[in-house]
């Protein structure tokens, strides 16, 4: 045989041996930028244009909480118990808040949340995509401009919503753990997915509740996404921050820190309080869980198999060492209220220094 040949014979059966393929051809988007999917290019010339316009730069501010908020009560409108006695069990993560929001901004429940749906809205309306979609673009987003933010999952190609959400079905601080626990049943999480959801909570703040202190977080990291808001909602609450009592807070541990009466007994619970308690000093476990629980929200009343992965267009998260959750200066173990001794806390340290004031999360 020729050597030419004998080369290029043995090129082929190399090949061949280690299983070659072509590349998977990728879709050039805008800025020299590659898709795997053609209709996910649209996603980065959204993702340019909110963290300009929408998010400020970039920040972890009170716009990146409210729109992680908005993913959850989209979402969240979503009963199967409903559809099963024949009545209009919501469409999930349809963007439903959105394109009926003089009816749903209207609920209870959604109070405050209008103006970030105004806020969203005409982004959407820009790139012509679905309101669903962008909510939870919007949303996975802004959980990864705040520090130790995971990178979501994000599916596009969520028709547009077609009737408002039933009201009722958005958990409210007053509800009970029972009330909390069944709502999120129907719509097929557990206890433990539940906590998992509450991570959000880490970069949270509330508006509403106690207008006296719009503003006024729920932990002492409010622009980390971090273990801390786990720690202090198990401490022993001493003072209300604002002119309360009000309906659905509860006592908090530190000046300037709200407390919401249902994370309050849900870190109590025994049927969610190992789960919680799990997440102190295992901030990994935390942002995996939260990741998991939110690619399932995301997806409520969808069918995911119509759907494109997109998720490369959420920026990739920074390197960051995870922060060990700690005391606030001032605390002991002691003023912890555990409920869950099968995970002990033996490591949390305090942090030197007199006891703080948290300031209003945006100024």
């Amino acid at each position: 045989m020729a050597p030419k040949s004998l080369l290029l014979l043995l090129t082929l059966v190399f090949f061949a041996s280690v299983g070659y393929t072509n590349p998977t051809p990728r879709a050039l988007c805008s800025k020299n930028r590659f898709s795997l999917h053609p209709s996910c290019c649209v996603w980065y010339d959204v993702l340019d244009d909110i963290q300009a316009n929408l998010f400020n730069g970039g920040k972890c501010d009170e716009v990146a909480h409210d729109s992680l908020r908005l993913t959850f009560h989209d979402a969240i409108g979503y009963s199967p118990s409903l559809t099963k006695q024949g009545k209009f069990g919501g469409g999930g993560a349809d963007g439903s808040i959105i394109a009926f929001s003089d009816i749903e901004t209207k609920f209870g429940a959604n109070a405050g949340i209008d103006d970030i749906v105004e806020e969203e809205r005409p982004f959407a309306l820009k790139h012509n995509v679905s309101f669903g979609d962008f909510i939870q673009f919007a949303g996975a987003v802004g959980v990864r401009n705040c520090a130790g933010g995971p990178r979501l999952q994000f599916l596009a190609g969520r028709p547009n919503a077609k009737q408002a959400s039933p009201e009722n079905l958005i958990p409210e601080p007053t509800d009970s753990v029972d009330t909390i626990l069944a709502r999120m049943a129907d719509a097929g999480f557990s206890a433990s997915e539940l906590v998992d959801l509450l991570a959000s909570h880490s970069i949270g703040f509330q508006e509403q509740i106690d207008p006296s202190i719009s503003g006024s977080p729920f932990d002492s990291t409010p622009t980390a996404f971090d273990s801390q808001f786990f720690v202090e909602t198990l401490l022993k609450g001493t003072l209300f921050p604002g002119d309360g009592p009000h309906p659905g807070e509860a006592m908090s541990p530190i000046r300037g820190e709200f407390r919401l009466q249902s994370d309050a007994a849900i870190a109590r619970d025994p049927r969610t309080a190992c789960r919680w308690q799990s997440f102190i000093l295992n901030e990994p476990l935390m942002s995996s869980a939260f990741r998991n629980a939110m690619a399932k929200m995301a997806v409520l009343g969808q069918n995911p198999a119509s759907l494109v992965d997109c998720s490369e267009v959420i920026p990739p998260p920074a390197f960051s060492i995870p922060q060990i959750a700690h005391l606030p200066p001032g605390k002991k173990l002691q003023d912890l209220e555990l409920s869950c001794h099968l995970i002990a806390l033996p490591f949390l340290s305090a942090n030197p220094g007199p006891s703080i004031t948290i300031p209003p999360f945006h100024l």
